[in-house]
């Protein structure tokens, strides 16, 4: 996995010597790739043409000697195209062979050769026949035009910025900003985008800096900017029996899952001890197991103290450990545990680390502090890890899709779960220390509303569907769009912040189409939740874990947690500077730090004020409100 950015710049010469412009341009291109140094540790490098500056930081995964970037490819001396490309192509191979039948020459193993080739075989097509995840950006010498390419479900993101004469793009937003031409402004909308849970594809919440949607293909030229559509869920029929829809599901998970193991580098898997990743677990241990590779390497993460502080909760029945050291030593997996206390937690140079790696505030409070030392944890044994990430939405898996509150609502379904979710039973909501004029201006539940119906108006539907079955399409809808983003863009972020890649087989386009379009009975046949995930592996999981009810990612009970926090938060208040104090209420801030008050009930709200004071100060951010 890599680090992409760059500029185009149609009005200029970028590398023309009068006046300093080649130094300035590339010195702007050196910092602008330096910001992506995390995601790409290996290597680094830059293109720079007469209208085109790509840069490109290095995780080397396959291929490590060869797939040096930017990858170019010339004839008779003309450069035709230049590729900077984040990802990984899961059927580079097939690609390969294909394209060497017609005529391709390839200098090295990697997947970035195949998707240069494959541009210059089938042209901004090239997106439709392939399997993984990836960003990059393509700049066309021929026809001097850049093509910026998201995979389908959005694993990988991509952003960027138009300009009077052009454009600025990179995986990350702190790429861009590091360009002169881009500033860091936030209106009304940008903190509604924070604040609400909802994530609208394309937006950001930075004025003028919008992302690649998951499955479109972004052109630039001269005369302007087009954005197509090359991917999205479809509504088929689904004519399989149960049985054969559980094999199909079986049968997908068996190839992706091998796909996926394709590496040059270390290689793990992430465990919790849930169905989700206990499954990507055991299908990649027998994979391995069978091809005499040895013993999967698998990760988890623990809190100092959780066994004796935690408290069963309608979120979060049992513990993790129990159940990933029992998958462990099920599959017979090399089983490693990341312990981390209150300390690591509420260490202000590592929340500040999570915020960079976001450029926004807001999170998931601990869960990330904790998933970034996790996966730093993780980076020291290995390059890549498989995740169970994105399971949950596409087999029905979150209480949201069995609560008929919840599904009846005329809003997201999780909104009310994720507060509760988020830091456990009595930790209050994320907005409650600000300013109240400025949460009646934001109105977070009117935006959720509009966002909400948009995102229904979008839905595919069969015709003659029950209103159940039409319904349960939607929440599936809502939840493959506007809620797993969430979750993949905190995985990509806290993992490529160490350099770290994390797969994700869940997010094969093939079965979210195949399970998108499974009629909910079947993927409630039992009774239970991700029912047809349960039957098709249950085969190579204890009954324990095949039957272990849902439980999100853990939290720490550490009472000091809380209590940390909130000193933090004193201090800054006695000090008088942040400008975030302008952004909060007084006397709920004063009620927040007075004596007795009790530290969990106001979690969120002080992680939520520590962050945006830590983003506003780091990222000079324009607040236009």
């Amino acid at each position: 996995m890599c680090g992409i950015t760059g500029w185009v710049a149609f009005d200029r010469d970028l590398t023309a010597d009068r006046n300093d412009q080649r130094e300035t341009a590339r010195s702007v291109l050196d910092a602008m790739t330096a910001t992506q140094i995390c995601r790409g540790p290996d290597a680094g490098g830059v293109h720079l043409e007469r209208h085109a500056a790509i840069g490109h930081r290095r995780l080397a995964v396959i291929d490590v000697e060869g797939g040096v970037q930017p990858m170019t490819v010339e004839h008779d001396g003309r450069l035709l195209a230049a590729l900077t490309y984040s990802g990984e192509v899961y059927n580079h191979d097939e690609l390969r062979a294909e394209l060497r039948a017609a005529g391709h020459r390839f200098r090295t193993r990697s997947d970035t050769e195949v998707v240069l080739r494959a541009y210059l075989e089938w042209g901004e097509h090239l997106a439709e026949r392939l399997n993984g995840m990836f960003a990059f950006a393509i700049w066309d010498a021929r026809h001097e035009e850049l093509l910026l390419v998201r995979d389908r479900m959005g694993v990988k993101p991509l952003h960027y910025h138009p300009t009077a004469d052009g454009v600025v793009f990179g995986s990350e937003v702190k790429s861009l900003l590091a360009h002169p031409s881009v500033r860091p402004v936030v209106d009304l909308d940008g903190l509604r985008e924070i604040l609400a849970f909802c994530r609208t594809p394309g937006i950001t919440p930075y004025r003028g800096i919008s992302e690649v949607r998951p499955g479109h293909v972004v052109r630039v030229r001269r005369e302007g900017i087009t954005v197509r559509r090359y991917w999205a869920l479809e509504a088929r029929e689904h004519t399989h029996n149960l049985d054969t829809t559980v094999a199909t599901v079986r049968a997908l998970l068996d190839d992706i899952v091998h796909r996926q193991l394709d590496s040059d580098v270390p290689l793990c898997s992430l465990l919790s001890g849930g169905l989700d990743s206990s499954a990507v677990t055991a299908l990649a241990a027998g994979v391995l197991s069978r091809g005499g590779a040895g013993p999967i390497r698998s990760f988890s993460v623990d809190f100092a103290g959780q066994s004796e502080n935690f408290h069963a909760d309608a979120i979060r029945s049992t513990p993790d450990g129990p159940y990933a050291r029992m998958l462990a030593e099920h599959v017979g997996a090399d089983h490693n545990v990341i312990e981390l206390d209150a300390a690591d937690l509420t260490d202000p140079a590592q929340r500040a680390t999570v915020l960079r790696a976001r450029d926004l505030p807001g999170g998931f409070a601990d869960m990330d502090v904790s998933l970034l030392l996790l996966f730093r944890g993780v980076r020291r044994q290995s390059t890549v890890a498989l995740s169970g990430e994105s399971a949950d939405e596409l087999f029905g898996g979150y209480p949201w899709f069995h609560d008929p509150d919840a599904i009846a609502a005329d809003d997201f379904p999780w909104v009310p779960y994720i507060e509760r979710g988020l830091a456990g039973p009595g930790a209050g909501m994320r907005e409650q220390l600000l300013d109240a004029d400025l949460l009646r201006k934001l109105d977070l539940a009117g935006y959720r509303r509009a966002r909400y119906r948009e995102a229904l108006a979008e839905v595919p539907h069969l015709p003659g569907a029950s209103p159940l079955e039409r319904r349960m399409r939607e929440v599936s809808y809502l939840n493959l769009t506007r809620f797993v983003c969430l979750l993949l863009d905190r995985k990509d972020r806290m993992s490529m912040a160490n350099g770290l890649e994390v797969r994700v087989p869940f997010c094969d386009h093939r079965l979210v189409q195949y399970v998108f379009n499974t009629p909910w009975a079947m993927k409630s046949f039992d009774g239970r939740e991700k029912s047809l995930l349960r039957a098709a592996v249950r085969d190579v999981l204890p009954d324990e874990i095949a039957d272990r009810v849902k439980s999100p990612y853990p939290v720490t009970a550490d009472p000091r947690y809380p209590a940390l926090l909130l000193a933090e938060l004193a201090e800054l208040a006695a000090e008088g500077k942040s400008p975030v104090l302008g952004l909060l209420d007084r006397r709920r801030l004063n009620d927040a730090l007075a004596p007795g008050t009790d530290p969990q009930s106001v979690r969120l709200g002080v992680d939520l004020a520590l962050d945006l004071a830590t983003w506003l100060t780091e990222y000079q951010v324009s607040l236009e409100i």
